[in-house]
């Protein structure tokens, strides 16, 4: 890579960072349900703005990677900043304390947002640098785990603005820096100059697949499979990190307000560890695809560890919340393991499917994380509704274990795969991935 070349790269960095600063506001949302709890919303009630979120967020980034060739990583970057930014200005002006104005505005409009954006970093990253995809991945999203940290601490306990503002005007001060932050980090979001965007209707490569080939292949379900059930983990894991383990240090003796503060600072371990999980597990998974001459190999035996970490860790953590120490030492390893989706998932689905259509098919791969996100909170919640804690982490731990060997089935299609998948597509008349406005 030549000098200039390179330094245009680091920017690209940067500005996918600045970018997904803001993205990660979508786990920041639990600062806010408490004091909606206080201004009255149900329990449930502040949970639905969280889950059409996360919903709208994978639906959304499937039309995303099927417009980022026709529109361009900067226009579409800097819709989902404006749009993500709208969303927060909307709720805040009604007040932030109605439920609807807040649903639509963070929910549906912030959650649209978020997918807009989410590809593109990820996409363009991998552009730049081909040979280190896992890592440069694993950069790119590890601002999504620490913004959600910063968002948290600067409405919370760092910067007070609920405190001293309401909920409202800090949904408006959100609104405004994430908007200003995404536009600014969609000014580095372009291609190489050599990059060529897919035509309309251009047929693939041997291992170029088009996402409606991709999806007749079992290596995307055992890939979208894996995926939705990491999520799903991960996500109950996020939503029950300070409810149940405030419980179980309260059982174990702890005075009650230790344990509280005990367990929040358990969720700040797990958000640290989910941003470096994203760089860590991207890195190792480039180092074993080195190492053995194949990165293919090395992000799949870098998902089979992790999955099958992650189960251990998880079906292990009922039985060791209870006490400070190990408590943080599983929620580092849980959330380490949970970040780690985040950068080997994009990675195994080019190395599976191709370069050239990464775009539209990393958005059909993502809606597993829609499906965890919808799952995995009903789950906690439901079971921890029924004080059955041990058994929502059980379920998900011994999926986890499932998932391992779900991936470990994922080989690059050969040349006879990819002949018949698209005679199927061909034949059932699929419209292109690739169209033009």
């Amino acid at each position: 890579m030549s000098s200039s070349k390179s330094n245009h790269g680091m920017w690209v960095i940067f500005g996918a960072l600045l970018i997904q600063l803001s993205l990660g506001a979508i786990y920041a949302w639990s600062v806010f349900a408490k004091p909606l709890q206080v201004s009255g919303w149900s329990t449930s009630d502040t949970q639905w703005p969280f889950t059409v979120g996360l919903v709208a967020f994978a639906l959304v980034m499937v039309y995303a990677g099927r417009k980022l060739y026709v529109f361009g990583p900067r226009k579409l970057t800097a819709a989902g900043g404006i749009m993500l930014g709208a969303g927060y200005l909307l709720a805040g002006v009604m007040g932030g304390e109605s439920f609807w104005p807040t649903l639509i505005g963070v929910g549906l409009l912030g959650g649209a947002g978020i997918g807009l954006g989410y590809v593109v970093p990820i996409a363009v990253g991998m552009q730049w640098f081909p040979d280190k995809k896992g890592l440069i991945t694993g950069v790119a999203v590890a601002g999504f785990g620490l913004g959600a940290m910063i968002w948290v601490k600067l409405a919370g306990t760092w910067g007070g603005l609920i405190a001293d503002y309401g909920i409202g005007t800090t949904f408006m001060i959100y609104g405004g820096i994430f908007m200003v932050l995404v536009l600014i980090g969609s000014l580095w979001m372009s291609f190489p100059p050599e990059f060529v965007p897919p035509k309309p209707d251009q047929k693939g490569s041997k291992f170029d697949f088009r996402s409606e080939e991709m999806i007749r292949t079992t290596h995307y379900w055992s890939i979208f499979s894996t995926f939705a059930i990491g999520a799903t983990a991960g996500l109950m894991c996020i939503g029950l990190m300070k409810q149940f383990p405030s419980q179980a240090l309260t059982a174990s003796g702890m005075a009650e307000t230790l344990a509280d503060a005990t367990a929040g600072t358990a969720m700040v371990v797990f958000a640290i560890f989910n941003a470096l999980g994203r760089i860590g597990w991207g890195k190792i998974s480039d180092i074993i695809g080195h190492a053995v001459n194949c990165d293919h190999r090395g992000r799949k035996t870098s998902l089979i560890i992790m999955a099958a970490s992650q189960g251990v860790f998880v079906i292990a953590f009922p039985y060791v919340a209870g006490f400070e120490y190990s408590l943080y030492l599983f929620a580092a390893l849980i959330g380490f393991n949970f970040g780690g989706n985040f950068a080997l998932f994009p990675a195994i689905t080019t190395d599976t499917f191709g370069h050239k259509f990464f775009g539209q098919n990393y958005g059909y791969v993502f809606l597993a994380y829609g499906l965890g996100g919808t799952v995995g909170p009903m789950l906690g919640g439901y079971l921890g509704d029924m004080n059955n804690y041990l058994i929502a982490f059980i379920i998900t731990g011994v999926l986890s274990l499932i998932a391992a060997v779900i991936i470990s089935t994922v080989k690059i299609p050969t040349k006879r795969q990819k002949e018949d998948v698209t005679i199927k597509a061909q034949a059932s008349g699929a419209p292109s991935t690739v169209t033009v406005d």
